[in-house]
């Protein structure tokens, strides 16, 4: 079984087993099981400068709302609170003295209702202006990682990225400028922040890879996140 869809049965098993625990309380998926998967990334020797990677908490259908969400890393002396973005992601602690407690995950709602999953994605300029040039190479990045996990992507190639963005009409947008100054916005849709997400309801825009001209991409607001495209 391919690496990335081991760990993502590891934590689906965790998940099942248990999905009889409180709603409110209870282990979820164990420490060591996050670990597990989330080390993958930093044991990774290809390059990866343009990436990050998160834990996300995510709704396993659209009824399942993270608002008010809480994620806590439960030891025997202290507890951690895992702060949670509107994607449901946090960056994961990986902790030695933790995976050898196996300290526990709770979740503040019922178990039942999400899934995690590690999530890689590109990280975001502080001044909204991406190269051409360094999307491509980060989406080359991510698509590298991803066969590192997964030998069927293989025949995939990077088509472009997705811009997501919070769910205020006014904070979503995303332009083309180009070397003799001209701009043109791309249009904006809704659709999930990242493949298997049950919420589709995220403003995007997609930025696709075409020809070699030296563009710039520019945001508006800073984007949530922005999610390779592999076709």
């Amino acid at each position: 079984m391919p690496l990335a869809r081991h760990l993502t049965a590891c934590c689906t098993l965790s998940l099942v087993a248990l999905s009889a625990a409180p709603a409110c309380a209870g282990d979820w998926v164990s420490y060591r099981d996050a670990y597990r998967a989330m080390v993958v990334f930093e044991k990774y020797g290809g390059p990866k400068n343009f990436l990050q990677s998160h834990l996300q908490v995510a709704p396993q259908d659209r009824s399942a709302s993270i608002d008010g969400l809480q994620l806590t890393l439960a030891g025997k002396t202290n507890q951690v609170n895992l702060p949670l973005d509107p994607l449901g992601r946090t960056p994961f602690p990986l902790l030695k003295g933790a995976y050898d407690e196996n300290v526990a995950l709770l979740l503040s709602r019922k178990i039942g209702s999400f899934a995690v999953r590690p999530r890689v994605s590109i990280a975001p300029q502080s001044d909204g202006v991406y190269e051409d040039g360094e999307l491509r190479a980060a989406c080359e990045q991510a698509l590298g990682f991803a066969r590192y996990g997964d030998g069927s992507l293989r025949t995939r190639q990077c088509g472009g990225v997705r811009f997501v963005f919070a769910k205020r009409a006014a904070e979503a947008g995303v332009r083309v400028h180009r070397p003799d100054g001209s701009d043109a916005s791309l249009p904006i849709a809704p659709a999930v922040a990242f493949p298997g997400d049950a919420d589709d309801s995220f403003p995007t825009v997609l930025y696709r890879f075409a020809g070699n001209e030296r563009v710039q991409v520019v945001t508006a607001y800073p984007p949530l996140a922005i999610v390779p495209l592999f076709e």
